[in-house]
């Protein structure tokens, strides 16, 4: 470890907080690769001033034990396929309880058991399905698997993609440094967003501004963009 980036992460360490990119259906997270993970869904706000009335929310291949907690919004729907594997979660508010307008936020959760395959991103594509008061229903389609967030500024329209609600798998750790062998190809590092720093042979990476900018500049010391499967890096937490 270089003294100067050695000496940034203990400032590093005082002053980092994570940034979340906020979508119009969010999900909690992060979730550690084989365990448990109770996720909430968070549904934002309606359509077009029309109260939400249906969520759907798909489940990711890989994720098991699906198990749903019913909601003050409604009670959950599993779907499954032929060999029974969950692969939805619905809730559908009763219709006599549909808002005449578009004013409360909602919270879905789910508990299941998470893929062993830390530094990846898994995605929920979530249908919406919101009433208006005359009995009209409109569908937001949240199901861009991209990566790319989008916006949602209603001083700007209709945001321009439509994100699926995406949950980062890390992989079990302790506060320090830790050890691991990354065995998916990485090419979004931002799945190291609560990290200091992230070291891969000579090259380096943080999500710290005033850290990174150390890092670019540290003789020796190359930036790191990506992950190959097989590599073996250092992560401070």
């Amino acid at each position: 470890m270089k003294t100067r980036l050695q000496s940034s992460l203990i400032v590093a360490g005082s002053l980092f907080t994570a940034t979340l990119a906020h979508a119009h259906i969010s999900v909690s997270g992060p979730a550690f690769a084989g365990a448990t993970h109770e996720a909430t869904f968070g549904v934002g706000h309606g359509c077009d001033g029309a109260d939400t009335y249906r969520v759907k929310v798909q489940i990711p291949a890989g994720v098991t034990s699906v198990r749903p907690l019913d909601s003050t919004f409604g009670k959950a729907v599993l779907e499954k396929d032929s060999t029974g594997n969950v692969t939805a979660v619905v809730w559908t508010k009763p219709a006599a309880d549909v808002l005449p307008e578009d004013t409360n936020f909602y919270k879905l959760a789910v508990r299941f058991k998470v893929p062993d395959s830390p530094f990846t991103t898994l995605r929920f594509p979530t249908i919406q399905t919101c009433r208006a008061a005359d009995g009209t229903e409109t569908t937001a389609e949240w199901t861009d698997a991209s990566g790319d967030h989008g916006s949602h500024d209603t001083d700007a329209g209709a945001p321009a993609t439509h994100p699926a609600p995406a949950l980062t798998i890390l992989p079990p750790r302790a506060p320090g440094w830790n050890k691991y062998t990354v065995n998916e190809h990485v090419h979004d590092l931002s799945v190291f967003s609560d990290a200091l720093i992230v070291w891969a042979g000579k090259a380096a990476y943080s999500p710290n501004p005033s850290t990174q900018s150390l890092i670019m500049t540290e003789p020796d010391t190359e930036v790191l963009t990506m992950i190959h499967p097989g590599t073996e890096i250092w992560v401070k937490y």
